[in-house]
């Protein structure tokens, strides 16, 4: 044939000898020139190690680290010379490969960077299959891609005498890659990703015989091919202008060879068909596809390539944009059909036939679901810029990547020809087929996600890994015989349960082989499901997988068997240890399992890297793994190496950063981070994470002899912080910290630091010591309080003082005097077991470089002189707090009745409370004395995280009394204290304090017992546990006097139509203050939907539903509140409004589409949760967010304490989260409903100002309240913001109403006093559950759940007499009763008692179905002669009662608005005058309390003074 003749002749031309211009052959000149060195340069990167004569090189920790692997050649390359390497070992933790080229830069004065894409001054790189000039890409698709070369493929590189530069692969000339080159150029080679080791092979021109040979091999190979008929043959026509299609297998899999042209061969590109979608424009060689009109439509944009997809061929495109406007996003797949004959449908989920595409995180095939959760990523969840590729394999899988990062096997067999297809579907309008696929910014960008997500990637192995070299031959890998529910994938290193949201068992998988003494078999969770309950389990067998009939979980197998499930260890399927190490079902996707058998036969686990001690003796050699993917576990990977967490706050990532794992300098550098841990330390200490983690192996078994030290002297202001990463509760004690002048390599390392007599500064629990030695008792803060998230700081200032951090926080002065050399010291003592240095250590700019700083107490606010000590709101889940606070009552069982005081006591300060009840069906009594732990810390729901009693509370060190035994954290320390606590009865007198010599003292009845316990800490609360015969008390005592200067900040409180009648306590140190604030706006960068107007005052989202992020252009300082208000709400939209303040700059943001994307420095409040970084920290806070009306005014209050404090029409919701940072800057997003807000704090009173002329709630006399409805007579907000404007619950309540017919003459005209007690409202409010009215005052309960109107007064009634004087209670009636009620103006009794109940009857003209009236009396039959002697209505203090179905029966109606059916009860809130009534037992039978507050010997009262009532409002409850 044609082109055959043609690539003959072309080959003979090539035979011949070729002249140079001085006419001596090339044999000649090869022979008469001196022979270059293949020999690499001893100057290289610096995990690089040169053998074999510096012809080999090998990357050092080629699983931890990914670069770091330059080397270059000994000479600079002579015209011609091929300087040629052998890839001999890689590994696939990374991606990348290796990378090849030349600089001018001589290596003996180089200073190598990271990789050889860093290379500048004239260095040319061929990097996958892309050319790069000093670090810029100069070719894009040139000749072979190095990524795709497998073990020993050979590359070369060549400069020509015509100055091109050449690459050489498995002896194959690729062509020019760049063209002008210097003479005087050096080889360069990077061992880069998964490329861990090159030998030299060559250094020499190529053989004209070998190039022959080649030649003819690759045109048998294309005469061969099998898919021949896919890609076009041409002919060009004579000479060397010819043109053939070479096609050839790539080297270990990789891309096919392309086209050859005037003797160089390059790729055939993969483009977009010409033939698309409708709406597609091609553009860029047709390597870019876009949608037009992409607001309008959101489908018929399908692309496909212009040729089938060749084996291991990688098809990548990069997302060029987005749009917000629709749902869904890009698909991607393969198809068979081909696009010259394809009729594009709409989508090509539409396609029946042929094609699988992955859609969201999904597969689909032929347009129907085949895997529903296929990887983690989603594709409608990536953004501009990120990449997805796939690969159809030439065993036929099909792959996807993300970002680079292969999803596994997305299908197992496809047809061997498939087009790639794409369809810009939904918010995907823009792609760009990428065929650099090794591009040095992305590579470092998809190491640091592969980083993120694995890791086993970048940490560095622990010296106590017992771990084999994982490229032995008898690697560890998964049995292919494994449970009917599980899969293995990935050679045998990954375990699945495809399908785990289906199935939450038969996921057993076991080694391949057994496992060899002292070998740790460890595994990381790759995914975890929320569906189930348990977790991973993991052991040791001695059955023969080969041989083993799986069970549906290993713990059921019931021989030869070692498992750990939970936080306890079973053997045979029975339980031997119940609490053995952490708690395996608490683990997250991320976390390592690992289990060793050791030489002498005892089995040990490892959690994250941590040795959980020895959980069984004598196990049998020669056992297999196990691993049971149980419940939540997934997915998990066997790793070659024992791991750790990864290190909180720790983004580094790119070439210009050290890696974690990478050696570091020991030396004092400049950089700000260089410090370290020394690599000198205790016997039971191990260093990671290159030197910035520390922690104490064997932490259940040992507790001391873990002493680190910083690797370098502190400068002068110089911080040293770490943070508390792990803790366990086996010890007493915990972190000790400190400076010391002794040099790490002078330093003895004792058991602890403190036993060291000389040159040492100390921190221990609150004692600060020298020399072993206390200096002083009682310093600001305590290290034994601290908890795992805390962190710890040191720094010596300028004037050799040494101050502590907490949190961030200068406790103040420890001590004076230091030497001007300290190192920093870490004590990993007792319940302390690893702590890492945080990115804050450094040079701080603060005035502790320059100046003397008094000593500062550790924060403590406790309330002012003359009032009462309050209860905490956390506690134990059978407790009920009264009272503000001062009662607490035990409401069920015997047991979780801890309570706390509200605050930490002082020295001498007493907390004491009075026996109020006891129930004698139960034995033992109140337990009482002083605990660490802190209540705010236990978790937000007040039912968990605490202990039944107070003798199991043990996570924070308590010293408490029970009966006359005194105990320490559960652990009897003496017997026979006192009198005892079990003999206590109602009236009873029983308190607590801490002296000032550390001791604990309790008082019965105001008798000291004397000192009980001793070196109590300082910084303690009171607790208490309301225990078996006591079941309530009250508090008593009353707080110390404290400094003026620590009074607590006052909240403001508003006029919102709150049932405030209860005096609250008066705003201390005068009233809100007008003074001068800063002025707030908003910042002019914004969401891109936002727009600004009314000088930067009000911001209104204009499209959309989201893009409407809003952040005031000024910093909000302590102290001041800061409130807009709700303008305008769309109801179109779900969801509605978030707001909270972000600690850093916004004026270059780039602001997401939402606020929960945010995640450095963010605090969010965003329905009733707090988000901290995206991360949900608080539930239950404040109102819905959601259910907010327009109207309402929300605000933001940063405290003197750095805690942030809600405010929801001017009521204070409470700290939401603390250690805010200054400055910090409010944050909203318009979200969903809320369209529209208006700042309104310009001309807001500020928290803790002066005084000035004005009143406020806690200042007026009752005689100034109206049951709630207050006076204008302090800051209020704008009348509309009446929270029932637009309460759902509310109208639905009022239609009922209506549909009563009652006239109108009965109700109060103005509608502010009709109050909605559903649950958005009365938080909106802030309303409280209980109250108290009257002369004497007397309690009542809020009708939550219901709404009231407001009933019109009779003009003969004395109102405001009434209202000040007369107590509330409540009525519950029937519908038919209450046109006769209200007819009377009084409540009605006797014969026609409004207590009458009779079933259902038809319905009503007006739509509801309404019960015949019952003359009969509700009272019990013994009581119905004198009722009919004595007419009697009962009334209730709370509508739990009242509005019994006994009382207030159900009636059906249809919502005229909805038409959907609902139940409806009527009741009356009354006021009744003291005196009037009678208080008694309830008539029910009821066993169990039906409110809190009241007993239900007091819940009844029955008044027989018909003029001892007086109607206030209609109460109506829809169900």
């Amino acid at each position: 044939p044609a082109a055959r003749a043609t690539s003959l002749m072309y080959t003979e031309k090539r035979v011949g000898p070729r002249i140079e211009p001085c006419g001596t052959p090339i044999e000649t000149a090869r022979a008469a020139r001196v022979k270059m060195a293949a020999e690499l340069h001893p100057c290289s990167g610096k995990l690089i190690g040169l053998s074999n004569s510096n012809r080999t090189a090998q990357r050092n920790q080629p699983v931890q680290e990914f670069n770091h692997g330059l080397v270059l050649s000994r000479e600079p390359l002579k015209d011609r010379d091929v300087f040629t390497v052998r890839i001999d070992k890689k590994v696939n933790s990374w991606s990348g490969s290796i990378e090849i080229g030349v600089t001018s830069l001589d290596p003996a004065g180089l200073d190598f960077p990271s990789s050889a894409t860093g290379l500048k001054g004239g260095s040319w790189i061929v990097s996958g299959c892309s050319v790069l000039r000093d670090g810029r890409s100069v070719l894009e698709e040139y000749g072979r891609d190095l990524d795709q070369l497998s073990e020993g493929d050979r590359v070369g590189i060549q400069r020509s005498t015509h100055g091109e530069l050449h690459l050489w692969v498995n002896g194959q000339d690729c062509g020019a890659a760049a063209s002008g080159l210097p003479t005087g150029l050096w080889a360069v080679v990077d061992l880069y990703g998964k490329c861990t080791q090159v030998t030299v092979v060559s250094c020499e021109p190529p053989s004209l015989a070998e190039r022959d040979t080649e030649r003819e091999t690759v045109e048998e190979r294309e005469q061969e091919d099998e898919e021949e008929e896919l890609f076009d043959v041409s002919d060009s026509g004579g000479g060397t202008g010819n043109t053939g299609s070479i096609n050839s297998p790539a080297g270990g899999g990789g891309a096919r060879l392309g086209a050859v042209t005037g003797g160089m061969l390059t790729n055939d590109a993969l483009l977009f068909h010409e033939k698309c979608g409708t709406l597609i424009k091609l553009s860029n060689n047709n390597k870019t596809a876009e949608r037009r009109r992409p607001l309008d439509e959101f489908n018929n944009g399908v692309v496909m390539t212009n040729r089938p997809l060749r084996h291991n061929e990688m098809f990548e495109i990069r997302i060029d944009k987005l749009v917000d406007k629709w749902s869904g996003s890009i698909e991607i797949g393969v198809t068979t059909h081909n696009p010259n004959n394809l009729d594009y449908p709409a989508t090509m989920t539409n396609l029946r036939s042929g094609t699988i595409m992955m859609s969201g995180c999904g597969i689909l095939t032929n347009g129907k679901g085949t895997r529903r959760e296929y990887c983690e990523f989603s594709l409608d969840e990536l953004q501009e810029g990120d990449h997805i590729g796939l690969m159809h394999k030439a065993s036929g899988a099909l792959h996807f990547y993300i970002n680079g990062i292969d999803q596994g096997v997305a299908a197992a067999q496809t047809p061997a020809v498939v087009y790639a297809v794409v369809d810009l579907y939904g918010m995907a309008v823009k792609v760009t087929i990428v065929h650099n696929h090794n591009h040095s910014d992305r590579l470092r960008r998809n190491n640091a996600i592969m980083r993120a997500l694995s890791p086993d990637v970048g940490r560095p192995r622990p010296a106590h890994s017992l771990t084999p070299d994982p490229d032995t031959p008898d690697r560890l890998l998964f049995h292919s015989n494994c449970g009917q529910k599980a899969a293995i994938i990935s050679e045998g290193r990954t375990a699945l349960r495809p399908h785990a949201t289906d199935d939450f068992n038969h996921g057993v998988v076991l080694s391949g082989r057994p496992l060899h003494s002292n070998e740790v078999f460890q595994v990381r969770i790759d995914k975890m499901v929320d569906k189930w309950a348990g977790s991973i389990e993991i052991g040791v067998t001695t059955h023969n997988p080969a041989y083993l009939q799986l069970p549906s979980t290993m713990t059921n197998l019931r021989s030869g068997t070692w498992m750990m499930t939970g936080n306890g260890v079973m053997h045979n399927g029975t339980t031997i240890l119940d609490e053995y190490g952490h708690n395996l079902d608490r683990l997250k996707a991320g976390d390592t399992v690992g289990v060793v058998r050791k030489e002498d036969g005892s089995l040990h686990f490892f959690v994250n890297g941590v040795a959980q001690g020895p959980a069984a003796w004598n196990v049998p050699p020669s056992v297999y793994a196990v691993v049971d993917l149980y419940g939540q576990a997934a997915q998990a990977t066997i790793m070659d190496d024992v791991d750790l967490p990864p290190l909180p706050e720790d983004s580094s990532e790119g070439p210009t950063v050290m890696s974690p794992g990478s050696p570091c300098s020991v030396a004092g550098g400049n950089s700000a981070n260089d410090l370290r841990f020394h690599q000198l330390h205790g016997t039971n200490a191990v260093i990671t994470n290159g030197g910035r983690t520390a922690l104490r192996q064997n932490c259940r078994s040992e507790f001391n002899d873990a002493i680190v030290i910083s690797n370098r002297c502190l400068r002068d202001g110089e911080l040293f912080e770490i943070v508390i990463q792990k803790m366990v509760d086996r010890w007493s004690g915990s972190i000790e910290a400190g400076v010391t002048a002794i040099r790490p390599e002078e330093l003895e390392f004792p058991n602890t630091m403190t036993d060291i007599d000389y040159d040492t500064w100390m921190l221990s629990g609150t004692a600060i010591m020298q020399d072993g030695n206390t200096m002083r008792n009682n310093y600001g803060c305590d290290l034994d309080t601290l908890t795992t998230g805390s962190r710890i700081g040191m720094m010596r200032s300028a004037t050799g003082d040494l101050h502590y951090y907490i949190n961030g926080v200068d406790q103040g002065v420890a001590c004076t005097g230091l030497p001007p050399e300290v190192y920093a010291v870490i004590d990993l003592y007792g319940q302390c077991v690893q702590v890492s240095i945080t990115s804050s250590s450094g040079p701080q700019d603060n005035s502790l470089c320059t100046s003397n700083i008094t000593e500062k107490s550790f924060p403590i606010h406790s309330p002012v002189a003359g009032v009462a000590h309050r209860l905490h709101s956390k506690h134990g889940k059978n407790v009920v707090l009264l009272g503000e606070g001062c009662q607490a009552v035990r409401v069920g069982g015997y047991a979780h009745g801890i309570v706390f005081s509200a605050k930490e006591l002082k020295t001498d300060e007493l907390f004491e409370v009075k026996i109020d009840e006891v129930d004698d069906q139960w034995s033992g009594s109140l337990h009482m004395g002083l605990t660490t732990l802190a209540p705010p810390e236990l978790p937000s729901c007040p039912m968990s995280g605490l202990s039944p009693s107070l003798t199991q509370l043990r996570s924070k060190v308590t010293w408490l009394v029970a009966g006359s035994e005194v105990r320490r954290n559960g652990l009897l320390q003496r017997q026979n204290y006192g009198a005892s606590l079990d003999r206590l009865t109602v009236g009873n007198r029983v308190g607590v304090k801490r002296c000032s010599d550390d001791t604990m003292h309790v008082l019965i009845d105001g008798e000291d017992m004397g000192p009980a316990a001793t070196a109590v800490a300082k910084n303690v609360y009171a607790v208490l546990d309301l225990y078996g015969r006591v079941t309530a008390v009250s508090i008593v005592s009353s707080s110390v006097l404290e400094d003026a200067g620590s009074v607590k900040a006052p909240s403001l409180s508003s006029d919102s139509c709150s049932e405030g009648e209860e005096d609250r306590t008066p705003v201390e140190g005068g009233e809100l203050a007008l003074v001068p604030n800063t002025v707030m706006a908003f910042l002019e960068n914004h969401g891109k939907n936002i727009q600004l107007s009314h000088e930067n005052l009000t911001a209104a989202r204009v499209s959309s539903y989201n893009q409407g992020l809003l952040v005031t252009a000024q910093p909000l300082p302590r102290q001041q509140l800061f409130q807009f208000q709700i303008d305008r709400l769309n109801a179109s939209w779900t969801s509605s409004l978030s707001l909270g303040v972000i600690g850093h700059s916004p004026d270059r943001l780039n602001f997401p589409s939402t606020a929960c994307c945010l995640k450095r420095s963010v605090w969010l409040l965003q329905r009733d949760s707090v988000f901290h970084n995206s991360l949900k920290i608080c539930e239950n806070y404040g109102p819905n967010l959601d259910t907010c009306p327009e109207g309402t005014v929300l605000g933001l209050l940063v405290d003197g304490n750095s805690c942030l404090h809600l405010y929801v029409n001017g009521m204070d919701q409470g700290v939401a989260a603390q250690d805010i940072p200054t400055p910090c800057y409010p944050l909203i997003d318009l979200y969903g409903q809320c369209e529209q807000v208006t700042i309104v704090t310009n001309n807001v009173a500020t928290v803790g100002g002066e005084s000035v002329k004005a009143r406020c709630q806690g200042d007026m006399e009752k005689a100034d309240m109206v049951d709630g409805i207050k006076e204008s007579v302090c800051w209020m907000p704008h009348a509309e913001v009446n929270p029932n404007k637009t309460c759902e619950y509310q109208a639905l309540c009022s239609r009922f109403k209506d549909l009563l017919t009652l006239p109108d003459g009965y109700f109060n005209e103005d509608a502010k006093y009709n109050l909605c007690y559903c649950e958005s409202c009365h938080k909106l409010r802030g309303d409280e559950s209980y109250y108290k009215r009257g002369e004497p005052p007397r309690d009542y309960a809020l009708p939550f759940g219901w709404c009231r109107f407001a009933l019109r007064s009779e003009p003969h009634c004395d109102v405001s007499n009434s209202f000040k004087q007369w107590h509330i209670a409540y009525h519950g009636t029937s519908v038919g009763a209450l046109r006769r009620t209200l007819d009377h103006a009084q409540l009605l009794s006797g014969t026609s008692s409004i207590f009458s109940v009779s079933p259902v009857k038809t319905e009503g003209p007006n739509g509801y179905s309404e019960p015949e009236e019952n003359s009969s009396n509700s009272l019990p039959d013994r009581d119905r002669e004198t009722d009919r002697e004595v007419p009697r209505v009962q009334l209730s203090p709370t509508m739990r009662y009242s509005g019994l179905e006994m009382f207030a029966p159900k009636v059906q109606f249809r919502d005229p608005r909805s038409h959907c059916c609902h139940q409806a009860q009527v009741g009356f809130q009354v006021c009744v005058r003291p005196g009037s009534y009678k208080v008694g037992p309830q008539t029910l039978g009821a066993i169990e309390p039906l409110d809190p507050r009241f007993s239900n010997t007091e819940i009844e009262w029955i008044t027989k003074d018909q003029g001892g009532t007086l109607l206030y409002g209609l109460l109506i409850r829809v169900e």
